[in-house]
């Protein structure tokens, strides 16, 4: 297969890695503006890192194959999660409570029920490896997109199914958040017709008090690291993870699972030494850049032709998300739990990072680092979870 296709105007590798980068910056400056605020609340910038680049190869600018995809897509994701991994807070995380874990849990668990039924009802219409698709989703709706772009090179989702499912997550996803923020008003309502025990809200607030605290400016010492750091551990997963085997018919295990894996349950153990300061200097901030170069790298190999296939994946997004609330319901009654951590769990699976802050600020303004620290722990079920998740769907649609 030729590297590059010869019409598109931009076809050099480190040209066509510098477009993309241009692209990311681009979008990420005109979200910083005042008047642009509403628009990318209700479309997150992670959205147009995907379709720009799409539209960029629709239009000829850049070339729907090159070496400089290949390398953003396998290194840059294991760089971002590493440098994610890193950054997490798993004593603050665990300190949240058992109610608010719970939750979180039982959101996941509504992926995990709902993901076999989507694809028993609607694979009869959803293209031929459709399971790759919604294994792929299951990552992002267990803790956002970098979970999503690593299970989807797992089991080797196609470019075809990659823009429908993007569809999907973007229109499906911040749909039920919309719905989220409306139940806000009838949070009390629900409370007390469930006898909810809102005091664990006021306890998790106190355990929450010193966060954020050592946060300080990014210098030239920290750049430096966190960059030789998060590709140098990505090249090492990389390189180790070929030489480990491949698992599963069809593959769940791939060599780039195990690449995943490593740089995941190795950032998880690191982020328990002196490691864990990088995230005082912006280590999540660049593991997010890496992130979405990666989408954009991605995008610019989709089809857009693809997202006509959407409406069928989006009936079956639509009964994946009422498995998953019916899930969350049926938990917030045995714990007794608040609407609050119903609402924060659920965007913590669905939304991530870039969302649960967002909905747990809704229902209690000094609440959105809850959402935060949920949505970390979406991050690890995610790739964990993910892998099940995929594992299932391969046994009915593989």
């Amino acid at each position: 297969m030729p590297d590059t296709v010869p019409t598109a105007l931009i076809t050099e590798p480190t040209a066509v890695f510098a477009w993309l980068a241009a692209l990311v910056a681009g979008i990420f400056w005109l979200s910083s503006l005042p008047r642009l605020k509403k628009l990318f609340d209700l479309t997150p910038p992670v959205i147009y890192a995907y379709f720009i680049p799409t539209i960029s190869t629709t239009l000829g600018i850049t070339p729907p194959a090159s070496t400089a995809y290949d390398w953003m897509v396998a290194y840059l994701l294991p760089t971002a999660l590493l440098l994610l991994m890193v950054s997490v807070d798993l004593r603050s995380l665990l300190r949240l409570g058992p109610m608010a874990l719970f939750m979180l849990v039982a959101g996941t668990a509504g992926i995990l029920l709902g993901a076999p039924l989507v694809l028993i009802v609607f694979g009869p219409f959803l293209p031929e490896e459709s399971w790759k698709g919604l294994a792929a989703l299951s990552g992002s709706w267990i803790g956002g997109s970098a979970n999503m772009m690593a299970i989807a090179g797992s089991v080797g989702t196609p470019d075809s199914l990659l823009g429908p499912i993007i569809v999907v997550d973007t229109v499906v996803g911040y749909g039920w958040m919309g719905v989220l923020l409306l139940m806000s008003a009838w949070q009390h309502t629900f409370d007390r017709w469930t006898g909810a025990r809102t005091a664990a809200i006021q306890d998790t607030n106190r355990r929450l008090a010193e966060m954020n605290a050592h946060r300080h400016p990014l210098e030239l010492w920290h750049a430096a690291v966190l960059v030789g750091f998060g590709l140098g551990g990505a090249v090492l997963s990389v390189v180790l993870g070929q030489h480990l085997p491949v698992l599963g018919t069809p593959t769940i295990i791939s060599h780039t699972t195990w690449a995943v894996l490593i740089v995941v349950t190795g950032g998880l153990l690191l982020s328990f030494s002196s490691v864990a300061k990088l995230e005082e200097a912006g280590a999540s901030r660049v593991g997010f850049t890496a992130l979405y170069l990666m989408m954009a790298a991605v995008g610019a190999q989709a089809d857009l032709k693809a997202v006509l296939e959407a409406p069928a994946f989006i009936g079956a997004g639509i009964l994946w998300i009422g498995v998953h609330a019916v899930v969350l319901y049926v938990a917030a009654r045995v714990v007794r739990a608040p609407l609050f951590f119903v609402a924060t769990a659920s965007m913590a699976n669905i939304g991530g990072p870039a969302s649960a802050p967002v909905v747990a600020g809704i229902y209690h303004p000094a609440m959105a680092p809850v959402g935060l620290l949920m949505a970390v722990g979406g991050y690890i079920l995610g790739i964990y979870g993910g892998l099940v998740c995929a594992w299932v769907l391969s046994l009915i649609g593989g």
